[in-house]
């Protein structure tokens, strides 16, 4: 047994690389974002659900994750778990999720099977690829770039969403059920599309499949045709 001032001695030497240590340990172990944000990914996970609720946000523009947070938050989309969840967190956390989502880019999904025909096919890749000027609805493309990968900050990719979640989402704009900063651009071109269009549109996007480095474009290459709100400087950028 060590004489008692030799045990003093050893634990002064030991006990402050413990101090040190500890808060390390902690915050590694607890308080880092991925552990913050546990409840995001047991939902939002890289690996595609398929299905209406939890589309992949992996790699979607930083701009554009923050906006819907703060969508969720203020009441402009409505999805109970989604508006719980957020409604007390700060505008500094959300972007933070948001940019911690933004700058991972996992695998691109494989492509969904479809059962439309070729007839609706064809109309959804007219519409996204092309749009239709009788009905003043702008290619997909137009705005979500020509890849459909997303516009940085603040526009979102297309590819790899599930379809039923892209048919929801667009009959939510079409009903009013889901909004976004005024002028809300998006439920101006739902509104203008049939419910075959939509269906078009979301199964056609299904059946194609982003390349592996995909990535959202540093900007706009043509003038956007549409004013929207969630898209910082859009009211400049749009064609006369």
């Amino acid at each position: 047994m060590l004489p008692h001032s030799l045990s003093m001695l050893a634990l002064a030497l030991v006990l402050p690389g413990m101090a040190l240590a500890a808060p390390a340990a902690i915050s590694a172990s607890h308080d880092s974002l991925e552990q913050r944000i546990k409840a995001c990914t047991s939902c939002h996970a890289q690996e595609e659900k398929h299905d209406a609720f939890f589309p992949r946000i992996a790699g979607k523009p930083a701009g554009y994750l923050y906006n819907q947070l703060l969508n969720f938050r203020e009441g402009r989309r409505q999805y109970p778990l989604m508006n719980y969840m957020v409604e007390h967190l700060s505008d500094d956390y959300l972007r933070e999720i948001a940019e911690y989502f933004a700058a991972q880019h996992p695998a691109p999904p494989p492509a969904q099977p479809s059962g439309a025909g070729a007839v609706a096919l064809a109309r959804g890749q007219q519409l996204v690829l092309r749009g239709d000027a009788g009905k003043k609805i702008p290619a997909c493309i137009a705005c979500h770039g020509q890849q459909l990968a997303g516009v940085a900050p603040a526009i979102p990719g297309l590819l790899g969403l599930p379809r039923d979640y892209i048919n929801a989402q667009l009959g939510a704009w079409k009903n009013g059920i889901r909004r976004a900063h005024a002028p809300d651009c998006m439920a101006q071109v739902a509104q203008r599309l049939s419910d075959a269009d939509v269906g078009a549109v979301s199964a056609w996007l299904g059946t194609q499949v982003a390349s592996a480095d995909a990535r959202p474009a540093s900007s706009s290459t043509v003038p956007l045709p549409l004013h929207c709100g969630g898209v910082p400087g859009s009211s400049a950028q749009v064609a006369p």
